[in-house]
């Protein structure tokens, strides 16, 4: 054999083995771009998972903020419309006149008297507008008007012997009846 021969065969082997590293290393470079390829697209989808996951999160705390929000204001639209039920109502005692504010204050000042145990000094008291049906009232009863008081009216009374104070103005009956009955007129103004 010839030396030609000799490097022509080594070369040819060298080429050969060339050949199969190369091949090696693009089969290698194709699994791990493969691989890189499977981990983006995984990485991917978890990342959009987390998006939606985080946007579904997102929309129900939007969704349960302007719920709570319609409550609160539905609830104070309904306490305004409340409260004008009640002021109206006050302006309807407080503008009771004649026999009828006649009847209401004498009613109120008997139950009141009851009160008091056979006491001689009981002082009453109603307001400004109204002092002169109470002076007229108590007439013939154990009781004399000492004053005013700020109220729509009915009667306020104390003694000292006895260290009693009983209130029963409009105002005071008012707010009883309105605590009392506020479920009921809730259900009928509102229909619950």
């Amino acid at each position: 054999m010839s030396l030609d021969t000799v490097v022509e065969d080594v070369r040819d082997e060298a080429r050969a083995r060339a050949e199969e590293i190369r091949e090696a290393a693009e089969a290698e470079a194709d699994e791990i771009v493969a691989e890189a390829e499977a981990d983006a697209e995984r990485i991917r989808e978890e990342r959009l998972a987390e998006v939606d996951r985080q946007i579904d999160q997102e929309r129900e705390q939007t969704l349960s903020s302007a719920k709570l929000e319609a409550k609160q204001e539905r609830l104070g639209a309904r306490r305004d419309v409340l409260q004008d039920v009640y002021d109206d109502v006050e302006a309807t005692i407080e503008s009771l006149d004649g026999d009828r504010r006649r009847e209401l204050t004498e009613a109120l000042l008997d139950a009141t008297l009851a009160e008091f145990d056979d006491d001689a000094d009981v002082a009453v008291y109603t307001r400004a507008e109204d002092v002169e049906l109470l002076e007229d009232l108590v007439v013939d009863r154990n009781a004399q008007v000492d004053g005013e008081i700020d109220c729509l009216g009915g009667v306020v009374a104390e003694s000292d012997t006895s260290r009693v104070r009983v209130n029963n103005t409009f105002d005071s009956i008012l707010e009883s009846v309105w605590d009392d009955e506020l479920k009921n007129i809730s259900e009928r103004l509102f229909d619950q």
